[in-house]
């Protein structure tokens, strides 16, 4: 032992320092891991692979502090550049909360039921369970109806917002109609928008009486009403050419082969819908009713993964960047927030009030996703394809993040003094940089820097016009 003493006593300072350094590197890891396991525990009903679930995904898993606290808010993300800044307008864009799923996906979820019920064996616990314990209980005629976490959803957003932003979303302005609401004529946003409101009158303590809202397809639905967008994407099979080259993509055939294993059935029973209609199962049966279903086990991260990006691929070449028409058919609801943001500019300019303080617009995830991409957010250097799976695992294009329920775009236009206007934007009630701004412009840019990188969409982008479907001469 002697010999290593001395030696331990010769050793070089900065050795000790070294392994003292690494020693607590490792426990800080292992506590991180600990902690992370014990977060884990904590939320046994939160599937492993809920923060994959896409359009489907809970909205607290964006924001994960609201599990806690629902009506938690972080006003020391909000930096205007002066005290002298005041919040004079308020857009909103919001998706309709947690829903039913529609008739297509019902029936996709129906067919694998009996597939699980007539054809798999195996003692697992989780399948046993689905065999005995679980059952069918969606319907077609469901159709997408919002559900009561839905309604909750939208409450709660009602309330954070108001807080977040006490002068704009106020007692005083709902009262005095300074607040106007427009919805998508869909009963689940229709719903989504009762919701909103009834989250201010209960906060206020406002009895007998209602607000309006105005039904506005034209805004809210634009895709439907964009004929060129319609003939040449949604209902051109072409168009999603990358996703059906995806689902025979061997990252595809390997989820579609572990399910099949996992259920004991052959290859052949398990296709991409019956992939898709489990991955959805296990999604809605945790946004609706916060449980961890046993279908969740069909699935491990990396198969979540896969499937995540399947349908950001479906998104990017329906709804995203995959084709111009998809964000060019959001012009006419793009020009609409800028007149709003202009008439408010101009009465404040002015010292008058500004008329309409706040716009809560109420529509889809396909309402907000080309807005986003018309906009400039969340581009990626490269297309998603079929083929580069592996190399979009960092993308910033990810529906989970961007588009759960109750997903919110909003604008908020603040009044600096001596005519120095700035403008915010939120996502998820988290601040987005405008992309194309420099460094010193982004934080909170002048409202004039941000008509003027939109310069060319401003000048242009009419909806009739990048609508109409073009129809070769009849000339001979």
């Amino acid at each position: 032992m002697q010999p290593r003493k001395q030696i331990g006593f010769i050793m070089p300072t900065i050795f000790w320092k070294i392994i003292i350094i690494h020693v607590i590197t490792t426990i800080g890891f292992f506590w991180c891991v600990a902690d992370s396991d014990a977060t884990t525990e904590k939320n046994p009903d939160i599937p492993v692979i809920a923060k994959y679930f896409t359009t489907k995904g809970r909205y607290e898993e964006v924001n994960p502090y609201l599990i806690d606290d629902i009506l938690a808010v972080n006003k020391s993300m909000l930096k205007p550049p002066s005290e002298n800044c005041r919040e004079i307008h308020l857009t909103a864009i919001i998706r309709h909360g947690t829903r039913y799923p529609t008739t297509k996906n019902v029936k996709k979820m129906q067919t694998l039921y009996k597939v699980v019920m007539n054809n798999a064996s195996g003692e697992q616990s989780w399948l046993h369970e689905i065999k005995t314990n679980w059952t069918m209980w969606y319907y077609e005629n469901m159709d997408g109806r919002l559900v009561q976490k839905g309604v909750q959803d939208h409450k709660h957003l009602s309330i954070r917002l108001s807080r977040l932003f006490p002068s704009l979303i106020s007692e005083e302005n709902l009262q005095s109609e300074r607040i106007q609401f427009i919805t998508s004529s869909k009963h689940r946003c229709v719903n989504s928008t009762l919701s909103f409101k009834a989250g201010l009158t209960e906060e206020w303590d406002i009895k007998d009486k209602e607000f309006d809202h105005a039904v506005n397809d034209a805004l809210m639905r634009f895709f439907d009403k964009c004929t060129k967008f319609v003939e040449e994407v949604d209902n051109n099979p072409s168009a999603l050419s990358e996703v059906e080259k995806f689902k025979k993509r061997p990252e595809m055939n390997r989820v579609q082969q572990k399910i099949a294993d996992r259920l004991n059935v052959v290859y052949s029973l398990i296709t991409d819908d019956m992939a898709e209609a489990a991955f959805y199962l296990c999604a809605y049966e945790f946004a609706i009713k916060t449980v961890n279903s046993p279908w969740c086990q069909l699935f491990d991260e990396e198969d979540a993964r896969v499937m995540e990006y399947a349908n950001d691929l479906k998104q990017f070449w329906k709804r995203g960047y995959g084709h111009d028409i998809n964000s060019k058919s959001s012009c006419i609801l793009f020009h609409d927030l800028f007149s709003r943001l202009d008439k408010a500019a101009n009465e404040s300019k002015s010292g008058q009030q500004v008329t309409e303080a706040v716009t809560v617009q109420i529509g889809h995830a396909e309402t907000l996703l080309p807005l986003l991409t018309l906009l400039g957010f969340f581009k990626d250097n490269d297309t998603l394809t079929s083929t580069n799976y592996i190399n979009q695992s960092e993308r910033s294009f990810r529906t989970s993040l961007m588009l759960p329920y109750a997903a919110n775009l909003v604008f908020v236009l603040y009044d600096c003094g001596g005519g120095d206007l700035r403008l915010q934007p939120l996502l998820n009630e988290k601040p987005v940089t405008f992309p194309g701004l420099t460094d010193e412009q982004a934080s909170m840019p002048r409202y004039q820097d941000i008509r003027e990188r939109y310069r060319v969409l401003l000048q242009g982008c009419d909806f009739e016009t990048e609508c109409q479907l073009f129809k070769p001469s009849a000339d001979i």
